[in-house]
């Protein structure tokens, strides 16, 4: 399936999440990676490119969010939090889609980066209503 529950499915409902989380985290990235050039190499951020630096930071930081994501899946922080993440992600989500998703709104940070505050709140309200008001991650593909 391409759409839907997100053991089954290459694409879920927390995909937005996955790419709001990318342009806040694009930014960041951009900055952190400026100043280390600036700092160490006394280049400015219109002298250098650092894109394969960020996109490779950007990954990076995605696939160690999928590790913990999948043994939180697993129950390694209790039952609790494993009966609200509804089972283990597809691999194709997890490996595949959500970094990839999650790039995609580095691109958009870097493109845009007047994006990035609506995106950081966009995001941190997602989870807020998300994690302590549904009852589980996937309520919201159960409604529709």
């Amino acid at each position: 399936m391409i759409w839907g529950l997100k053991t089954v499915a290459a694409i879920d409902i927390w995909t937005l999440e996955h790419f709001l989380s990318g342009i806040s985290l694009g930014m960041m990235v951009i900055t952190f990676h400026s100043k280390i050039f600036l700092k160490q190499f006394n280049l400015k951020k219109e002298e250098i490119n650092t894109g394969y630096f960020d996109i490779l930071a950007v990954l990076l930081l995605a696939y160690i969010w999928e590790v913990i994501e999948h043994y939180l899946e697993l129950g390694l922080a209790g039952v609790r939090v494993e009966h609200w993440l509804q089972g283990v992600e597809f691999w194709m989500n997890r490996l595949i889609c959500d970094p990839l998703v999650t790039v995609a709104g580095y691109y958009l940070a870097r493109s845009y980066p007047i994006l990035v505050s609506p995106a950081r709140v966009l995001s941190l309200i997602w989870l807020l209503v998300h994690v302590f008001v549904f009852p589980h991650s996937m309520y919201l593909h159960e409604i529709f």
